[in-house]
């Protein structure tokens, strides 16, 4: 345990830089920018400004405020513009057709730490870190060596991938330098102007001229009519405490119907079958109320706090057979992020997500900014009377969403992960390993997952199970019904997912995922 400040992320190096600004007196908000714009360099096939995030933001004595920074189709979008397709593409310049939101909701996150945090340390001063980085080179890691090697055939023809991503025409080599001088310079032109710049300024005519240049229909227009909004969160009452989590178009509801859904249900003993059989089971019903009803808020005809009402969860609860296995054939989302956390010496506390969707996003990097444009309008339909129809100025459903909790006995928890449709699955598992059967926090974090349907680098709809797993669970579990197969024993396919704890005395805890290039790190 440790007193004052505590950052947690999927690469050590955004993790350190946002406990240095803690180190230097910054808040939680600002310890966030400064990880975001250092992930967004140091785990550059995981995210980047060119795609959107979310925010969970809470001050002790104060309820939660939510930050949605997530980008709306182009005004000159629609599903004419793919006539003769089955569906938009996932890469190339037909997949980036949603405005990047993620540097928006930086500024409105930043104008509230200066107006009501007394945020005081300089945009200069947040962004140095992802400037030294992008400007004197990474390491690379792993994780970018494996993914760009696995994704190179979608994406070495699209328009200006290989300058930033093969230097010197090849795959990088997990170790080699890899230096990023074109997204140094955008972050420098970001901290001398403002963020207010990648939209209505001189990068934002840059971005809206290199992205035309590739085939991309988004304009200038675009960019200047984007604005990241607060957002009031969607709660439940647990028997634990209040948790909380993103309002839609994310999937933050049904991380909240699964923990919802399970404080109904007997409870199941620590890490045994019918643990992993309830959590497996309650996703598959929060599921369902998804696919039915989770789009842009503006085009659902359901209220979605409707969806976590006593009588709603209660139904979805008795629903759940503890003996059999519900059938699955769902067609989910695949996707990737990062999820981090911040909390800092007064309380204060971020849980925030950042994501350009799939691996590299679209593809499209633009030459003059070394921008990777995110795909996540891929997800649109193309058909009209589809849930989450393609149409100008809509924003697309979102597998991201933060979570937080404020439990009875004190604590703060932030907590969330990466993984498509893992996201609700892991934040269940972290939570419940660590609130209802007080496993310690990071050993919450690095037991064995399970991941039922896609994820980032994977159109698998089966059960997956880390190896780890006792071989007589497995079993069980197939004897249930479930189409269980068995994946690496600390397998990125699960995800990278980290949470921090403060306690009410002021305590502090965090986990980061040993299968990320993680840590936790305090000033």
């Amino acid at each position: 345990m440790i007193r004052g400040g505590i950052a947690v992320a999927p690469h050590a190096d955004a993790a350190r830089a946002a406990a240095a600004v803690l180190g230097e007196g910054g808040n939680a908000i600002e310890a966030m920018v400064t990880a975001a714009a250092t992930i967004a360099v140091v785990y550059p096939h995981m995210n980047g400004i060119g795609g959107d995030a979310f925010w969970l933001v809470h001050e002790p004595g104060r309820a939660p405020r939510a930050i949605d920074a997530c980008g709306q189709a182009g005004s000159g979008v629609d599903a004419a513009l793919y006539a003769g397709l089955a569906s938009i593409p996932v890469r190339g310049p037909l997949a980036a057709n949603t405005v990047a939101g993620t540097i928006g909701g930086w500024d409105l996150a930043l104008a509230h730490s200066r107006g009501a945090w007394n945020g005081r340390l300089p945009l200069e001063r947040l962004l140095a870190p992802a400037i030294e980085f992008a400007e004197r080179g990474i390491a690379v890691t792993k994780s970018q060596e494996s993914s760009t090697a696995a994704k190179l055939v979608e994406l070495a023809r699209q328009p200006g991938f290989g300058g930033r991503f093969l230097p010197g025409g090849r795959v990088p080599v997990q170790g080699d330098t890899f230096v990023q001088r074109p997204m140094g310079a955008a972050l420098r032109r970001l901290a001398e102007a403002g963020l207010d710049d990648f939209y209505r300024g001189e990068l934002a005519r840059s971005i809206a001229s290199e992205l035309a240049a590739s085939g991309s229909p988004l304009r200038l227009p675009d960019l200047e009519a984007y604005r990241a909004e607060w957002r009031e969160p969607l709660t439940i009452e647990h028997t634990r405490g209040t948790l909380f989590n993103m309002t839609p178009p994310t999937q933050g509801v049904v991380s909240l119907m699964i923990l919802g859904i399970l404080d109904r249900l007997p409870a199941p003993a620590p890490e045994s079958a019918d643990y992993v059989h309830a959590i497996v089971e309650a996703t598959k019903q929060a599921f369902a109320v998804r696919d039915r009803h989770v789009t842009d808020p503006r085009y659902m005809s359901v209220d979605a706090a409707s969806l976590l009402s006593h009588d709603a969860l209660d139904g979805l609860a008795c629903a759940i057979d503890p003996a059999r296995a519900k059938p699955w054939g769902s067609r989910t989302a695949a996707g990737d992020t990062v999820w981090m956390g911040v909390i800092d010496a007064g309380g204060r506390a971020v849980s925030f997500i950042q994501s350009i969707y799939h691996e590299f996003g679209s593809g499209i990097v633009l030459p003059s900014t070394g921008i990777n444009w995110q795909n996540r309008g891929c997800s649109f339909a193309l058909d009209p009377a589809a849930r989450n129809a393609l149409l100008p100025g809509r924003k697309p459903f979102h597998t991201l969403n933060p979570a937080l909790a404020l439990l009875s006995d004190g604590r703060t928890m932030v907590y969330g992960t990466m993984g498509g449709d893992g996201q609700p699955q892991t934040q269940a598992a972290v939570f419940t390993r660590h609130v209802l059967h007080g496993m310690p926090l990071q050993e919450a974090v690095s037991a064995p997952r399970w991941l039922l349907g896609r994820t980032w680098g994977s159109m698998s709809e089966s059960l997956k199970l880390e190896s780890r797993f006792d071989p007589a669970l497995v079993q069980e579990l197939a004897r249930r019904g479930h189409d269980v197969e068995v994946v690496g024993a600390f397998d990125e396919i699960v995800g990278h997912a980290g949470a921090l704890v403060r306690r009410a005395d002021g305590r502090l805890d965090g986990g980061y995922d040993p299968r990320s290039d993680g840590a936790v790190a305090r000033p």
